[in-house]
């Protein structure tokens, strides 16, 4: 199939050349017929490739644990997210706050500030 969809013909092995085939004596018909077939695999092989990918998603979706946090919560952020200070290598702390979320944007969004009130850039 893959091979259909990028040279837009079917592989015939070298046994079917010696001795025809049904598939070889029925033939595929007319070069139109052809194109057709083509476009109908192609947009098949895009519907599976679309419901593939919506089971593996499901999969790994169903072990992820959604938190939410409200206005005063405390937390920590990745420290990968901010600018790496100079001096720093691996052995540097993966966390850095503790923060206190100052609002609430959208899901997943939040205004973060530290315990003294000053508010933390690009959060």
């Amino acid at each position: 199939m893959p091979f259909r969809l990028t040279y837009s013909v079917d592989v015939i092995i070298p046994v079917e050349i010696g001795k025809p085939s049904p598939r070889l004596l029925l033939g595929s018909g007319s070069e139109a017929v052809e194109k057709d077939l083509i476009d109908e695999t192609r947009k098949m092989a895009h519907l599976s490739e679309m419901v593939l990918k919506q089971r593996i998603a499901l999969r790994y979706n169903q072990k992820v644990l959604s938190r939410s946090f409200e206005e005063g919560d405390l937390l920590l952020r990745r420290n990968d997210i901010s600018l790496l200070t100079p001096g720093e290598g691996k052995l540097a702390a993966n966390w850095e706050g503790p923060y206190k979320v100052r609002e609430v944007i959208r899901k997943g969004a939040y205004k973060l500030e530290r315990l003294d009130g000053s508010e933390v850039p690009r959060t």
